[in-house]
């Protein structure tokens, strides 16, 4: 057999291998869906819409145009493919050490596990809704802030409360002493 006709009958698979694979430049998101859709230009200007972007079970995220991402096209057939990740080096959270983990958005937020079994969390404002209760099961909780509790219905902090008690009197137009501990 020639090296021309053994090339010839490779030539379909080296194609194949070649077009399994690609990087991809996010240019539109559709979020709305049960799977995210993405819009991904490729090498050579190439365009592909709709392509579904798997996410690990029990973490989504929305990218942003411009992120980049790793596309599979099965079999190498590039009429169908999937976007299995997408990182975006303009927010990545940087400095980590080894086996540290961290989630972070492009506003600056991150939850961060660091070395030492340390959580840090940095954002704006920290919701969390409970429907039972929240717990916490620690021999000290500090705070370098007051303490505002009934928020709905309350408008007193603890600070404030201790202010009113150090300075009420019991009635008899005396003040009363400040407890001593």
């Amino acid at each position: 057999m020639s090296e021309r006709v053994m090339q010839r009958m490779l030539a379909p698979l080296k194609r194949g291998l070649s077009n399994l694979l690609a990087r991809a430049v996010v240019s539109g998101i559709d979020s709305a869906g049960r799977m995210q859709l993405l819009q991904v230009r490729l090498l050579g200007s190439e365009v592909k819409a709709d392509i579904e972007h798997l996410e690990p079970y029990g973490y989504t995220s929305c990218p942003h145009a411009g992120a980049e991402g790793l596309t599979v096209f099965l079999d190498g057939d590039r009429s169908h493919g999937l976007v299995i990740m997408v990182g975006d080096r303009r927010y990545r959270l940087q400095g980590l050490q080894g086996g540290e983990v961290a989630l972070y958005t492009d506003e600056g937020d991150y939850l961060h596990f660091k070395r030492g079994r340390i959580a840090e969390i940095n954002t704006g404002t920290l919701l969390v809704k409970a429907s039972t209760k929240v717990r916490f099961e620690t021999p000290l909780v500090e705070t370098t802030g007051d303490l505002l509790d009934s928020a709905a219905s309350n408008t007193r902090t603890v600070a404030g409360m201790r202010t009113v008690y150090n300075g009420h009197t019991n009635g008899a137009g005396t003040t009363t002493p400040t407890p001593s501990m």
